[in-house]
């Protein structure tokens, strides 16, 4: 966010008045008797420290503080009105522990008892802060606060009518079959990058290995895909939770705090989020429910790729990616044969088919 200049102004003006007023103070320890005239007058030497400081304040203070200033902006910007107010709760309740502190902090003796109650009500008012910025939901449960169910802190951007943002991870862009899953228009959700998934991606796309560079650029290619999808948007995001340097851990930290799911096909990141409570959509999971249901008894036509483990078997495949083992397929090497169903064993992989010519 771009600071104002009426901000700037704002800027300006209170450093020129604190700095002047230090620059007054500062007069007070020149020995101004020994300057030449008219610097050896009281008055003059005061005026002329006061004015000077704060002229350079003037300069100095908006270019220094308004990058910060920006930042803080920023971060306002993005925030709930749960955050912000959770913030301030924390931030009073740290001043008021630095208060309570102040008085047997006083007693010590110098100079501790001058710096030690100030240290405190800034290390005590940040700790406030950053707890209730991570914790504000549970804490808010704790105390039988409850948010509204719009997903109260998600940022407006991420919050048109009737859609909730879908979290992608690295895997599953890779992978490349979001894309053709958003396509159908299944999908009732934005897609949401995170930018650390983006700079992940990147990461994997400048790799020095060829087959992972290959995989990272295929990566970059279905983002640009699902870019020129207009029936799902896609948005990199800027929001970083912070706390970890895992990717995979600031994905469930995010989905916490925006209470949407991850799309993944990652099997840890899978079982982790789901221990912590956060909704997982994991392709391997949709593309195993959406197989054609075979029972024993139904012929189908395939074509014989390869050789089986066994004496004789031969291994052909379904559109879907279905593996038929075929007794007695190996005569029909690259052939396309009509072969019956005899059975069918669903396993952890996924399904797989055994027929007989």
């Amino acid at each position: 966010m771009r600071v104002s200049s009426s901000l700037v102004t704002l800027l300006r003006v209170c450093g020129a008045l604190i700095f002047g007023l230090l620059g007054w103070n500062i007069a007070d320890l020149i020995p101004f008797t020994i300057l030449p005239a008219p610097l050896n007058n009281y008055f003059v030497i005061h005026v002329a420290m006061g004015v000077g400081i704060g002229v350079l304040a003037i300069v100095l203070v908006p270019p220094i503080l308004s990058v910060h200033l920006r930042r803080f902006l920023d971060e306002v910007s993005r925030a709930s009105g749960a955050q912000i107010i959770a913030d301030f709760v924390g931030f009073t309740t740290g001043l008021l522990i630095a208060a309570l502190l102040a008085f047997p902090l006083a007693l010590l003796p110098e100079p501790f008892r001058q710096v030690l109650p100030l240290l405190s009500a800034i290390l005590f008012a940040f700790l406030g802060v950053t707890v209730m910025n991570t914790h504000y939901r549970e804490i808010f449960t704790m105390v039988n606060i409850r948010l509204p169910s719009g997903k109260i802190d998600e940022p407006l951007a991420l919050r048109p009518a009737f859609r909730e943002p879908l979290l992608l991870d690295t895997s599953v862009i890779i992978d490349g079959r979001i894309a053709d899953i958003s396509v159908t228009g299944f999908l009732r959700g934005d897609l949401i990058v995170p930018r650390f998934v983006l700079s992940e991606l990147q990461h994997v796309a400048d790799s020095a290995e060829g087959m992972r560079r290959a995989r990272g650029r295929r990566g970059l290619e279905v983002l640009k895909r699902l870019q020129k999808d207009q029936a799902t948007p896609v948005k990199i995001v800027d929001d970083d939770p912070g706390g970890s340097s895992e990717v995979d851990e600031k994905l469930v930290l995010l989905a916490k705090q925006w209470t949407c799911p991850i799309v993944t096909n990652d099997f840890n990141l899978n079982k982790v989020a789901s221990l912590q409570g956060v909704t997982v959509l994991n392709i391997n999971d949709l593309a195993n429910a959406v197989k054609s249901v075979l029972l024993p008894g139904e012929t189908l036509t395939v074509r014989v790729i390869q050789e089986g483990k066994e004496n004789g078997q031969g291994v052909g495949y379904l559109d879907d990616g279905t593996m038929v083992v075929i007794e007695d397929g190996h005569s029909h090497l690259n052939r396309m044969i009509n072969v019956t169903v005899t059975k069918v064993l669903q396993t952890a992989a996924g399904k797989m088919i055994f027929a007989k010519p």
